[in-house]
C-alpha cells in the first residue's frame, strides 16, 4: 500500500531525530489510538497533528498499534511520497485494529512478511487462549536496506491491556520468534502495556537477549516521559509501556520519547518512541 505524493508544508518545529543518514535507521514505535469517540480527541481533529509529526520526523520504519483501516489509509495519504505499509486486522483482513508497519520504500525493500496471533495457535487468525478478551497479534517484515544491502527484521506487536498471563506468554512467543530469525538483526516495536524495567513481560524479552534501546542509547534527546498520556501533559519519570528492543549488535546512537503536540493538539494518547539505530556490519 502506497502513500500519496507529498503535500506542501510540514510546519517549522524542530525534529528530534528526523530523516536518517544512509548508514542508519530511524525507527519509531507509535500507538495511534483508534478513532474512538473521545470527546475533544476525535481522529478528524488529531489527524493534522499526527500528519505534521510524522512528516517532520520521517522515520525509516514505524511499527504502529491500534490503527484501523481508514485511519491507516489517512496516514498513508498524509505521509510524504515513497512510504508504504504492511498489515492485517487482528480479526483477519481489514477487520479491527492492526499492528501495521510503515516504511520508506525508497530506502527499504520488504523481502517477506507475516502475521501471527499471540496464542497457543499463532497461525490461527484472531485466536486467543491465554485469558485475553480480545485477539492480540504481531506483524513482522524482513527488509533489505537499498542503501547498504544489509538485511533486518522488524517485529511489531501490541500486548494485552488486562491479562498478565497473556502479556507474559505473549512475550515468550515474541522471544522465540525473534530467535527464529537469527542471525538476521531484529528490531521489536510495540505497545507492551507493561512498564519497562519493572514487569515480567519486559524481563522475559530481555532474557531472550533483546536490548532496550532507551537504556542503550548514547544520546537520550528527551526526558524519560511516561509513554501513555491519556492526552494530558507528558509526565517525566512515569511508566514506559511503549518500547523499541533490538538483538545484540545493533547500535543505538540516539533515542527519544516525543512529546510534540503540533498546533497544541496531542496526535495520540501515547507518545511515539524513536531511535536512531545502526545495524552490525555484515561479515
Amino acid at each position: 500500500m502506497t502513500a500519496h505524493d507529498e503535500p506542501s508544508g510540514t510546519g517549522s518545529a524542530p525534529c528530534l531525530i528526523g530523516p536518517a543518514p544512509r548508514d542508519a535507521l530511524h525507527v519509531m514505535s507509535y500507538n495511534l489510538r483508534y478513532p474512538a469517540n473521545d470527546p475533544g480527541h476525535l481522529w478528524k481533529d488529531r489527524r493534522p497533528a499526527m500528519s505534521e509529526l510524522l512528516r517532520r520526523e520521517r522515520p525509516t520504519v514505524a511499527g504502529t498499534q491500534e490503527g484501523v483501516i481508514d485511519q491507516l489509509r489517512d496516514i498513508a495519504a498524509d505521509l510524504p511520497g515513497g512510504y508504504e505499509w504492511i498489515g492485517e486486522g487482528r480479526r483477519g483482513g481489514t477487520r479491527d485494529e492492526f499492528t501495521a508497519v510503515f516504511y520508506d520504500a525508497r530506502r527499504l525493500e520488504p523481502r517477506e512478511h507475516g502475521h501471527f496471533w499471540l496464542s497457543d495457535t499463532p497461525e490461527v487468525v484472531a485466536s486467543r487462549t491465554w485469558g485475553n478478551s480480545i485477539p492480540r497479534m504481531a506483524t513482522w517484515v524482513r527488509f533489505t536496506d537499498r542503501g547498504t544491502g544489509g538485511e533486518f527484521v522488524v517485529v511489531n506487536t501490541h500486548l494485552d491491556h488486562s491479562s498478565e498471563k497473556a502479556r507474559v506468554r505473549g512475550a515468550d512467543l515474541l522471544g522465540s520468534t525473534v530467535r527464529s530469525f537469527a542471525p538476521v538483526p531484529t528490531i521489536v516495536t510495540g505497545d507492551f502495556n507493561a512498564p519497562a524495567e519493572r514487569s515480567d513481560a519486559y524481563r522475559r524479552l530481555l532474557a531472550a537477549e533483546l536490548r532496550d534501546v532507551w537504556l542503550e542509547a548514547r544520546d537520550r534527546r528527551t526526558p524519560a516521559y511516561a509513554t501513555f498520556t491519556a492526552y494530558r501533559e507528558p509526565a517525566v519519570g512515569g511508566q514506559r509501556i511503549d518500547w523499541i528492543l533490538t538483538t545484540p549488535g545493533i547500535a543505538s546512537d540516539a533515542a527519544a520519547i516525543n512529546p510534540s503536540a503540533p498546533g497544541g493538539c496531542a496526535p495520540s494518547d501515547h507518545l511515539p518512541v524513536q531511535a536512531l539505530l545502526r545495524l552490525p556490519t555484515a561479515p
